[in-house]
């Protein structure tokens, strides 16, 4: 079977993320006699570099993973809450009925430095100048520029000319977007800085200890504090401040906690909790098991039936995220992911395209919609104005951004395995702040400005994310990391990944390479919250006749392009055989695998 590029097999370590530079970056670390937390820090820094249109040191990072010493997977949560003045009142005062996807007003912690030095002190071995390193050699020297980094800085340009004047000096270098080589000196000097006062503290635990209480309490949180007392222009058409304080960055600190695990047969699927939309994979899988009979590939492609019955059982599990996902003891998770919730829900997948967001009755509670869902008030909207492919993200000449995001996976010759998917703080999505290089991002546009729903607007609590790392055992051992870009649509996309590795056979690039589909169907977590009912989006690689069949279903098709959809990235290990394998996503020529 044709493959865009070979699936890696090795036996010392392999990393793949979705850009050849963090790749390298990582898997350099390997090579020096890291582990595969090292390598993954090292990675995330560089991707916060050379993709800032998807990841900047102002978002957050969720992670899944596991350690040679203890196969169970945990999640690294390195997402932010909200700030203590971020109430239901602050922005009904403001007139908002939705919290803006740009700006200011939108931020919640920036949780992605203190999450990366966190698993770096606790599981990783290279001290923290070491695993920097790599990103302040890119940001000092500059990096080669890709085609989406100057698309999106002159579809916003205009904004950053009139109202964000310091993010038009950043990235508007003599007037106009970075092209060919960019480098931003600025976030070098912020690094190092970080760096200065970690180091001088002895000892490597002692100084990145010292490199978090510099961000958190330091310099950085005192430049950001001051900056978010300045109203600047965010999606709403006006001028507001932000809310995040030092205080709140000195009060919030990254943490573990258990990964939410689902028994599916061979394979056991991890994933983060309820406050992600990580669960909607696990629930999409426990649905389709019911059909297993019914999916097929043909030479690596889906049949129509199993497209359908894929983007039917899709449509349940995300309504259900709609009712009842967010960061509250409340969740009915055990409910949610039981076998006797999906046989009562498959029931209602049937031969046609439904058309309803049917949200479920988990444990017999009542499902309770936000009121502008409930009304279907974003039926039929877009909401932005689409500036890039299919499958990478989009973004509006306001800076209304959805799906922007990176991912890397690592696993080291001891059987270390992680999934990271860092995103947040992109260019776009607020304005610079003088003297660090970088902006805020804007995660807690995800939360509603209703009371009462298990993703309401709360001080101190996380934003119902998109973000979707996943790790999977296979007979109890950990064998598989893998996850996507791509705002709602990664736990469909990978749920295409999982299909074509584990019912069609394809190994892990031709997994990758397989065609892909998602529907929009369900509310977007982004600014401004809207849906198209029936709609499916498939790689036209599927097929004419699979697309006609899929029509004919009452779906309403679009066809996205031959190589459109995801960004999927994926690392393997079979401890029978001692092999590690890897592949990365062709589309966009960005992802890349290596290893050895």
């Amino acid at each position: 079977m044709f493959t865009t590029r070979p699936e890696l097999v090795g036996t010392y370590g392999m990393v793949a993320s979705t850009h050849w530079l963090a790749s390298a970056a990582g898997m350099a670390v390997l090579e020096d006699g890291g582990n595969a937390f090292d390598a993954v820090v090292a990675a995330g820094f560089v991707l916060q570099v050379v993709e800032p249109h998807l990841s900047g040191p102002g978002g957050e990072v969720p992670a899944v993973f596991v350690t040679v010493e203890d196969p169970t997977p945990r999640v690294l949560c390195g997402q932010g809450v909200a700030p203590a003045a971020a109430t239901l009142e602050h922005f009904a005062a403001l007139g908002l009925d939705f919290v803006p996807g740009t700006g200011l007003l939108a931020a919640s912690v920036p949780g992605a430095w203190d999450a990366w030095l966190t698993l770096l002190r606790d599981h990783g071995t290279k001290p923290l100048r070491e695993v920097l390193g790599y990103g302040i050699s890119y940001a000092r020297g500059g990096f080669p520029v890709v085609e989406r980094i100057s698309a999106t800085v002159a579809a916003v340009a205009d904004l950053f000319a009139e109202h964000w004047p310091t993010s038009a000096a950043l990235w508007l270098p003599g007037g106009r977007p970075p092209a060919v080589r960019y480098a931003n000196p600025t976030l070098a000097d912020t690094w190092e800085r970080l760096l200065a006062e970690a180091e001088s503290a002895t000892g490597r635990e002692a100084q990145i200890e010292a490199a978090r209480r510099a961000w958190s309490q330091g310099f950085v949180a005192e430049a950001v504090d001051s900056f978010c007392r300045k109203a600047c222009r965010d999606d709403s058409g006006r001028d507001h401040a932000g809310v995040l304080t030092g205080e709140d960055m000195a009060g919030w600190s990254a943490s573990y906690e258990p990964a939410v695990t689902v028994d599916l047969g061979e394979w056991t699927l991890a994933k983060c909790g309820p406050w992600s939309q990580g669960p909607v994979l696990a629930q999409q899988l426990l649905l389709l098991r019911g059909f297993a009979d019914e999916l097929c590939y043909v030479e690596g492609v889906p049949t129509a039936r199993t497209v359908h019955l894929a983007t039917e059982c899709a449509k349940l599990a995300f309504a259900d995220r709609e009712a009842w996902y967010g960061d509250s003891p409340d969740v009915p998770l055990d409910d949610l992911l039981s076998c006797v919730y999906a046989d009562e829900r498959r029931g209602l997948v049937g031969e046609c395209a439904s058309m309803e967001l049917r949200p479920g009755s988990p444990g017999g509670g009542s499902p309770k919609l936000p009121l502008f869902v409930a009304q279907g008030r974003g039926v039929g909207g877009s909401g932005l104005e689409i500036m890039s492919a299919l499958g990478e993200f989009t973004v509006s000449r306001t800076g209304t951004s959805r799906g922007d995001t990176v991912h890397v996976d690592v696993v080291d010759r001891w059987g270390n395995m992680v999934s990271a998917t860092p995103s947040g703080g992109w260019l776009q999505s607020s304005p610079a702040i003088p003297g660090l290089g970088f902006c805020l991002g804007t995660r807690a546009q995800m939360f509603w400005l209703e009371p009462g729903l298990p993703s309401s607007l709360v001080p101190g609590r996380r934003p119902r994310t998109t973000l979707s790392p996943s790790l999977a055992l296979r007979g109890g051992v950990p064998s598989l990391a893998f996850g996507t870009p791509g705002g709602d649509q990664q736990d469909a996309w990978q749920l295409c990944f999982w299909l074509a590795h584990t019912v069609g056979g394809a190994n892990l690039q031709a997994a990758i390479d397989a065609p892909a589909w998602h529907t929009t169907a369900f509310p977007s977590s982004f600014y401004p919250r809207c849906w198209q009912p029936g709609e499916l989006m498939v790689e036209s690689r599927l097929g004419v006749s699979a697309m006609d069949e899929l029509r004919q279903r009452g779906h309403i098709v679009v066809d996205a392009g031959p190589w459109s959809l995801g960004r999927v990235s994926a690392v393997a290990h079979d401890p029978l055989t001692g092999m590690f394998r890897a592949g990365a996503n062709a589309r966009g020529m960005q992802g890349y695998a290596v290893g050895r």
